[in-house]
């Protein structure tokens, strides 16, 4: 047994890595609330008979009932001949950024191939076996949230192998939240690997629609769409400090302060992303610049040594501008030189993440929130049209 292997047992320690039950188990008959996975063995099993599979899967992939899509597939009767796991790997437990082998599962005898190791990207070699490539991520909609990066590249590899698609759909925190710059062609990476805006509120489904026809794939895709609004309560962590939906909602404002490691964003903590501390920083004067700010959507509780971010209205709320707001007010009470010359400071970080430096660019040249959070807004408008249809469905 493999050293990732051993992690997914001590991670699932039942009879499979993948029977692990998160909620109390009921009949999908029963419950109003169906993800892809449910929809596509109710309606559309035809679309899965006398195929070799493929699943992208992750610990959030469940179905309604939280039984993990893998063990729904197989016990289904589906033959399922290979897993495929993003960043944080099959099992969900690599922290951020880290590497994750390929491993064989210890139960089924097939391969966990990983997609965030010497690989980013399926190869031919791994799609062998397969004839039809299933998708299931829980995914936020916020573009540096790798797993939109994992799908454009699975979709490609599965065009350019002759591979039919199926995207087992699901809901986004931040479903129809538009907000952010378009990445420049120079930043184009893993965190920037699609072109829609930072924050782009499509799900998994409506992306992959969208990127078919943006990126021309001659391509069979099918999206086994959701139904109905799953309860709070349904929240699985898609990965490690997305503990719960309101660290999925204040991510995108918080991740850009992974550029400034002075400030603690609560990693391995409940509140990851959540908030902000730094003992050394006047957070009261930071909060009066926010509050004058009126910035819709949001408020900010001040800390003894931090604030804490809450999203009190998701249509009202523009994650980008806020996140920049944050490191606005945090340079007017440091100064510019302290926050963006400090001991382990990352600025590419920041401009990687965005996709563009002109925001690091305006933010230390005094250039008003206003005038920067309208460098993007007819790029933001141009990108809704585009995908409007999408959002139709």
């Amino acid at each position: 047994m493999t050293a990732n292997e051993r992690e997914l047992t001590r991670k699932f320690p039942c009879n499979s890595v993948c029977s692990v039950v998160f909620f109390p188990r009921k009949s999908v008959a029963k419950t109003k609330f169906q993800f892809g996975i449910d929809v596509l063995l109710a309606e559309h099993a035809d679309w899965l008979r006398g195929r070799r599979v493929g699943l992208v899967a992750h610990a959030a992939s469940v179905d309604a009932a939280g039984v993990p899509s893998a063990e729904r597939l197989r016990v289904a009767g589906v033959n399922l001949v290979a897993l495929f796991g993003p960043e944080h790997g099959f099992a969900g437990v690599a922290g951020a950024g880290e590497n994750v082998s390929d491993a064989r599962h210890p139960e089924w005898n097939i391969p966990i191939h990983s997609l965030y190791g010497t690989t980013q990207k399926p190869t031919p070699e791994m799609l062998a076996d397969s004839d039809v490539i299933l998708f299931d991520l829980q995914d936020l909609g916020v573009r540096c949230y790798t797993y939109c990066a994992t799908l454009r590249n699975v979709l490609a590899a599965a065009a350019e192998n002759g591979k039919a698609f199926i995207v087992l759909d699901r809901p986004v925190p931040l479903a129809g939240v538009v907000d952010g710059p378009l990445p420049e062609e120079k930043f184009r990476s893993f965190v920037a690997a699609i072109p829609a805006p930072f924050c782009y509120g499509l799900t998994p489904g409506q992306t992959a629609r969208w990127l078919r026809e943006k990126l021309k794939l001659d391509l069979d895709l099918r999206v086994a769409a959701f139904r109905g609004t799953p309860p709070a309560s349904r929240w699985i962590p898609p990965s490690p400090a997305i503990r719960t939906q309101a660290n999925a909602l204040t991510y995108p404002a918080l991740v850009l302060f992974e550029a400034f490691p002075a400030f603690n964003v609560g990693r391995g903590t409940p509140w990851a992303f959540q908030g902000l501390e730094n003992a050394d920083c006047d957070f009261s004067k930071v909060w009066k610049t926010l509050a004058a700010a009126q910035l819709p959507g949001v408020e900010f509780e001040l800390l003894p040594h931090g604030l804490r971010l809450a999203v009190t209205d998701v249509t009202l709320y523009r994650p980008t501008l806020v996140g920049i707001a944050l490191v606005q007010a945090i340079q007017q009470v440091w100064g510019a030189e302290k926050l963006w010359q400090q001991h382990g400071a990352r600025p590419e970080w920041f401009d990687k993440l965005l996709g563009t430096a002109r925001v690091r660019q305006a933010l230390p040249a005094g250039v008003e929130l206003a005038e920067i959070g309208a460098m993007w807004e007819k790029d933001v408008r141009a990108f809704r049209r585009e995908i409007g249809s999408q959002c139709e469905d």
